[in-house]
């Protein structure tokens, strides 16, 4: 499995104003509410930064001999007053911007999930299924607690801190510029540090992807690394990575906890020298103790805002790096999809043709030879055509882009007449069912498992469909189990054997009532008796069902009417069993060479069902 983007660069190519705009059809919606909350956190900074100048009218106006003690309730009221309306401020700044923040996030969760069931699969061939889960949930995370949080608080700070400067430079100009002068290095130091903590940051969540399809890969293959005594070795190479992302996050909080200590390191030396020349001031008559009171006590209020100004530039800059990677997947465009004006067949009876395909994978090399070449074939309605030969030669590619899972490269899959690329998708894919030899079942209950491409009419009892589609594939163990066909298979359906997540998966197919069946090998995994119980039920019930399947088995060659042997990419020849055995030196070394020999009583009756059959 190729991990894309693992140790990508990130992107500087885009600003984080444009990747933020990105945004607004999501953000729009909840404007109001957001601006609300921005305007609330605006109004208690600023109230905040009023407490100071109140002390100083407190030092000069009051604290003198023969002041009035009511003077002083009215401004310890006063003080009292901007507190709790303060505290109220930040109350309503959390009402206001965490629900939006949070419907913002699932929004843009959906999306994304909708987006990556629309891709085609050789997208999601490339890309690490970790970093796909991390992106739709660590990162979408990071972007809501941003908006939540970092967006609102990083303008605030910054808007407090400079209207705090002109409080301070009101107070006394002199003092103001010697802390406005440290400005000048923190500035500095930022630019530097945005690229640096920009890069650490897209390197980490990158890793943390990695890692997520490490556990995910080990998970799923949990029974194969116990089997052969490699959980060592599991763990070794999952040490390696962990290892990897710590060192990128010590280096990143280095590169933070740096920047944090300048940014508040530089303003408390520029107020050490301006406490010494504020004395010097009020020794000489030229600052009132008052207007030093509230310098301080400006500073007092700062120093929260320019320490937070640092992690938050720094949340913004990871949130930058986040949308960059979430923006990696929204992107992607879909090369598979329904035609703006499909075409339905006029006569929908189950023909299928493949005319002149070619296909090669998107990840092929330059030059290389295609999977498939030229290839032609035509299956008559209703009939059950077998594809043999040998590994490799394209079977499986074959079926896969029936359904356009895949899309030809040359030549056109032809479904009654139409061409599959001119269908609508919904409708082709519920023409077309199918069933893998690599089975996947959901972590749902078995009826929903099987009943999940059934598209029923109104009015029939989706029990009746279910009890069908089990008794076929020969599935009627699921009424054993403890819940019966409401029991809820495990991840996968990791919880039932190789030969019950067949039959399950195969009876899914046939519930589908598709008008083209296409089957991978799906007996496989089961025993001759059983195999033979299902190919003789599914004999009655694909008599009206053009049925495609690739046969690794004599046994399920038998099921065809007719046999088609692929070699070179392409159809080598076309017939019944018992033809392709008398003239085809190829197609005999493939029957040979397959599991089970075939038995006289099977090649009797593919005979007498392909006589029966011309």
């Amino acid at each position: 499995m190729q991990h894309q983007n693992s140790q990508s660069e990130p992107d500087t190519s885009t600003s984080f104003r444009s990747t933020l705009a990105r945004l607004g059809p999501q953000i729009r919606p909840y404007l109001p509410r957001l601006v609300a909350g921005f305007l609330c956190a605006l109004g208690a900074g600023i109230v905040a930064l009023t407490i100071p100048q109140v002390l100083r009218s407190l030092v000069n106006s009051v604290l003198h001999p023969g002041g009035s003690a009511n003077d002083v309730w009215i401004s310890a009221g006063i003080v009292a007053v901007l507190g709790l309306a303060e505290a109220v401020l930040v109350f309503f700044r959390r009402v206001f911007v965490i629900t939006p923040a949070a419907r913002i996030e699932t929004d843009l969760r959906v999306r994304l999930y909708r987006h990556l069931q629309r891709l085609p699969v050789a997208f999601h061939d490339k890309w690490g299924s970790g970093q796909l889960l991390s992106r739709s949930m660590a990162d979408l995370s990071l972007v809501r607690r941003w908006l939540a949080f970092g967006s609102i608080m990083l303008v605030v700070s910054t808007v407090t801190v400079v209207v705090g400067l002109w409080f301070m430079v009101t107070s006394s100009w002199l003092l103001g510029l010697i802390y406005l002068a440290g400005a000048i290095p923190i500035t500095i130091r930022a630019f530097y540090f945005r690229n640096v903590f920009r890069a650490a940051s897209r390197l980490s969540q990158d890793q943390a992807g990695d890692l997520a399809t490490n556990v995910e890969e080990s998970v799923h293959g949990i029974r194969v690394i116990k089997a052969f005594g490699r959980g060592g070795q599991a763990l070794e190479g999952f040490g390696v990575r962990a290892r990897q992302l710590r060192d990128t996050e010590i280096n990143k909080a280095r590169s933070l906890s740096g920047f944090l200590m300048f940014v508040v390191s530089v303003p408390e030396i520029t107020l050490g020298a301006g406490l010494l020349v504020g004395i010097w001031l009020t020794a000489r008559g030229e600052l009132t103790v008052g207007d030093l009171v509230a310098f301080f006590g400006t500073a007092a209020v700062l120093a929260a805002p320019v320490e937070g100004i640092g992690m938050l530039l720094g949340m913004t800059l990871t949130t930058k790096t986040a949308l960059d990677r979430h923006f990696d997947v929204m992107d992607t465009r879909n090369t598979i999809d329904s035609p703006a004006a499909p075409q339905t067949p006029a006569h929908p009876q189950g023909r299928l043709s493949l005319r002149g395909v070619s296909f090669s994978y998107p990840d092929a090399r330059p030059g290389s030879a295609p999977v498939l070449a030229g290839l032609d074939l035509e299956v008559e309605p209703g009939e059950t055509m077998a594809l043999v030969g040998v590994t490799g030669s394209g079977k499986s590619t074959l079926l896969q882009l029936v359904p356009r899972l895949y899309e030809v490269t040359g030549g056109s899959v032809v479904v009654d007449g139409v061409d599959v690329r001119r269908m609508d998708l919904a409708e082709l894919r519920t023409a077309v069912s199918v069933a893998f030899e690599d089975t996947t079942l959901f972590s749902s209950s078995i009826s929903d498992n099987v009943l999940l491409g059934a598209d029923l009419p109104a009015g029939r009892d989706p029990r009746h469909a279910l009890d069908e589609a089990l008794e076929v594939a020969q599935a009627g163990f699921a009424r054993d189990l403890d819940d019966g066909v409401d029991t809820v298979i495990g991840e996968e359906g990791l919880s039932l054997s190789g030969g019950q997540r067949q039959r399950i998966a195969l009876a899914r197919a046939i519930a589908a009532k598709p008008r083209i069946l296409v089957l991978d090998d799906p007996l496989s995994a089961l025993d001759v008796r059983t195999e033979e119980a299902v190919t003789e039920r599914l004999r009655g019930v694909l008599g009206g069902t053009t049925t495609l399947i690739v046969a690794h088995r004599p046994s399920t060659v038998m099921l065809a009417d007719r046999v088609a042997l692929l070699r070179d990419g392409q159809i080598d020849d076309v017939g019944t069993h018992t033809e392709l055995l008398a003239r085809n030196d190829h197609y005999r070394y493939v029957i040979a060479s397959l599991d089970e020999p075939p038995t006289v009583e099977d090649i009797l009756e593919s005979d007498t069902r392909g006589g029966n059959r011309a």
